[in-house]
């Protein structure tokens, strides 16, 4: 297997998937994480990411989330007419099933820590990685301005690691009454959360291909994220 490159699953409803794929090229046991695509696909920003973490010693593997209705979608952050399609076709069944493809990758390798997996996702990833945390055995999850998560509170109660949060103050599409639907349902269940939001940061802070990119919230976020896996995973 090539340790940078895109692999091909089957999914559990037949389905074939990409997996982008970036290990450490060193022989070695490794904490592995699951990185969810924004809403415009597995861009080049996320592969990034996944090549960011892969540096920091984890094994990383990122599944395209709208294979069923396209291949390797891929799309300008100022066209959501394009991905729209794609992002509607989604199901929460058909996202679990990623999810779970994935991970059974993960616990195939030789080379992965299999009890040390976890998630980190941006945008739409930032639900997915909170579904993630919930139907997965993950040690960790991470979601950078999950939109839509208040619509997954039924699942809190499910969530295996500790969840951290990020979240734009400057967001004007996940308001504050969203956030804190999201975060009193975890704390309602007695789970283990952080909570951070960044007063000056819009959505989609993390990501240097957007206008509303943030650098000192996207640094100190990093910093954050990175402490948050290796007390967790390492």
């Amino acid at each position: 297997m090539n340790n940078h490159a895109f692999n091909t699953l089957q999914v559990a409803d037949g389905s074939p998937m990409e997996l982008y794929v970036a290990f450490p090229e060193e022989k070695g046991n490794y904490p592995a994480l699951i990185v969810l695509q924004e809403g415009f696909g597995l861009t080049q920003h996320i592969r990034n990411v996944a090549e960011r973490l892969c540096k920091e010693g984890y094994a990383v593997v990122s599944p395209e989330l709208y294979h069923r209705t396209g291949h390797r979608v891929e799309a300008a952050y100022d066209d959501f007419p394009s991905v729209m399609p794609h992002y509607q076709a989604i199901t929460k069944e058909g996202l679990t099933a990623d999810l779970k493809a994935a991970y059974d990758f993960l616990q195939q390798q030789d080379n992965v820590i299999k009890d040390k997996v976890g998630s980190i996702g941006f945008c739409l990833g930032g639900r997915v990685s909170f579904l993630a945390n919930a139907v997965l055995p993950l040690s960790a999850a991470v979601s950078y301005y999950g939109g839509g998560i208040e619509q997954l509170t039924d699942e809190a109660p499910n969530l295996h690691g500790a969840h951290l949060f990020y979240w734009g103050g400057l967001d004007k599409h996940i308001t504050p009454d969203k956030i804190d639907t999201v975060v009193d349902a975890v704390r309602n269940t007695g789970k283990d959360y952080t909570n951070v939001v960044i007063s000056y940061a819009d959505h989609g802070f993390n990501c240097d291909d957007r206008q509303s990119y943030h650098p000192l919230a996207a640094k100190e976020a990093w910093a954050h994220t990175l402490s948050f896996f290796k007390n967790r995973l390492t």
